[in-house]
């Protein structure tokens, strides 16, 4: 399936689309839709993903000075060989003090556009669709990659860089103190935000991502625990949304019409007092008003001390409440190995999109899996024909 082909959009396009494997459901408003499940096609305005599987982004802390390298480019294509239906580039910094590490991807260069715009091809050629989430990390920047401790770097000469937030609160108590952005740094992050869009469809992605969750920038925000002021960005709810508001609105005015755009929460910060899924709710009616097309339903990330309930679809009910009380299509992701779980998670009307974290990178062929898993024809690459297909008598 060619992952471009035009459709019909709106409402009712996007909410029910023919199922691959799925039977017709009963009535709904006294007319018959298709039942939709994992396998099945997802319109998003004109452009249709082939499958609701998505590949998560996932940092790979590989990047040198944001450059996307032939690490990146193995990586995801091997899940779109792997029959995702779109495969989002990790989180890529607008600005160099955005990043989460030195190893982070950028798109605050023209310079960076054709690394990515490489991989871009190659996830479209594979028919999956090429998506990128767009970040900043506030301040949760200036870390050492994980796989050496994820230290915070506080020095220019560890490769670390001063870090930026709503309120002069670290993340953790022993960290530097960032500094609180006044609403010229604010403005300045609104047209990075806008600026790298522009150079994500330059690079030919179809699927753009403000990432607003996981205590990074705009999830800083949101929350009464990281956001302290007393200006128009602070305060009440309609003034702490203000921020991811702004960039949304400027984001879907350069985003092309026939193009969706996403956006990451965390739904709750899983602290009293904090960020949590009645405001969640309110934000994604707002964010739908703005024209965006689909909210990735995660959680938690802003506070450290945060009591997680981490088990096995913990953060589908939060995807749940979401798409039921704002109206809108939501991917949901986290602990999701099990592809008739997954499917589960579809045609129970938990989630219209269900984002693959960790389990691809153990098995990027899990979307192939999963189509033989409901007795489909696998898509495997012609070239791997001889390994996969049976020999003919």
């Amino acid at each position: 399936m060619n992952p471009q082909q035009n459709q019909s959009t709106g409402p009712a396009a996007q909410l029910a689309h023919p199922g691959v494997h799925g039977a017709m459901a009963g009535a709904a408003h006294d007319q018959e839709v298709p039942e939709v499940d994992l396998l099945s096609p997802l319109t998003l305005r004109s452009l249709t993903l082939r499958n609701r599987i998505a590949m998560a982004p996932m940092c790979q802390y590989s990047a040198v000075e944001g450059m996307a390298n032939d690490w990146h480019l193995v990586h995801l294509g091997s899940r779109a060989v792997g029959g995702a239906g779109l495969v989002i580039v990790e989180a890529t910094g607008v600005t160099p003090d955005g990043r989460i590490t030195p190893g982070d991807l950028g798109l605050w260069s023209d310079d960076q556009i054709e690394p990515l715009a490489r991989i871009a091809r190659f996830l479209e050629g594979q028919g999956a669709c090429a998506g990128i989430q767009l970040a900043h990390a506030g301040r949760k920047a200036s870390t050492a990659a994980p796989w050496t401790g994820g230290a915070t770097l506080t020095t220019p000469e560890e490769g670390g860089w001063p870090v930026v937030a709503p309120s002069p609160i670290p993340f953790h108590p022993n960290d530097p103190t960032p500094i609180a952005l006044d609403e010229a740094g604010i403005d300045g992050i609104v047209d990075a935000f806008e600026a790298a869009a522009r150079r994500s469809l330059a690079a030919g992605f179809k699927v753009l991502e403000i990432h607003a969750a996981h205590g990074y920038l705009l999830h800083e925000f949101l929350s009464p625990h990281s956001n302290q002021r007393t200006d128009g960005y602070g305060g009440s709810l309609e003034n702490r949304m203000r921020f991811l508001l702004r960039v949304a609105e400027r984001m879907r005015a350069t985003v092309p019409a026939e193009l969706p755009l996403f956006v990451r929460i965390s739904a709750t910060d899983w602290v009293a007092g904090g960020w949590d899924i009645e405001q969640s709710v309110e934000l994604t009616q707002r964010l739908k008003d703005l024209g965006v097309d689909l909210i990735d339903v995660s959680t938690g990330g802003n506070l450290p001390t945060a009591r997680i309930p981490v088990a096995k679809r913990y953060q589908v009910p939060c995807s749940r409440r979401i798409r039921d009380d704002a109206g809108i299509l939501t991917g949901t992701v986290g602990l999701i190995t099990d592809p008739k779980e997954a499917d589960d998670i579809v045609t129970g009307g938990d989630a219209d999109l269900v984002l693959v974290g960790r389990e691809l990178l153990r098995e990027p062929y899990w979307s192939l899996k999963a189509q033989h898993a409901f007795e489909e024809e696998p898509d495997w690459p012609v070239q791997y024909g001889y390994a996969v297909k049976r020999r003919a008598k």
